[in-house]
């Protein structure tokens, strides 16, 4: 049941980005942005985290999903660091996660044939 649940949160946050792609006149840019935005305003609202209890990775693979990682991560290290975490806490929180995306993106270009279409 977990993995529905997962399935159906996940499909439903991309079902809204897909909306807001054909019925405004928004780019992908500022849809990305603005749901890695929603993310840390749904965290900092107390929001966010009642969804991920209940859609597990449903509501953290998507980009919402990055902002409430960084918000979490400003949290954690304001509560450890003091004003300074402000600053290094989303980074340290998801740096992990980008390195991979990086490195993953590195090997993917590595064994691919490049080429215009």
């Amino acid at each position: 049941m977990e993995y529905i649940t997962a399935f159906v949160a996940g499909g439903l946050i991309c079902v809204l980005g897909q909306i807001l792609i054909d019925k405004t006149s928004l780019t992908p840019a500022r849809i990305l942005t603005g749901f890695v935005a929603a993310g840390v305003l749904l965290t900092a609202l107390g929001v966010y985290e009642p969804l991920v209890k209940v859609a597990g990775e449903g509501a953290c693979v998507p980009i919402s999903g990055f902002g409430y990682l960084m918000a979490n991560g400003v949290q954690k290290a304001v509560d450890e660091l003091g004003a300074i975490g402000i600053l290094s806490g989303g980074l340290v929180s998801c740096a992990a996660g980008v390195a991979a995306a990086i490195v993953f993106s590195f090997l993917a270009a590595a064994v691919s044939k490049s080429g215009s279409k």
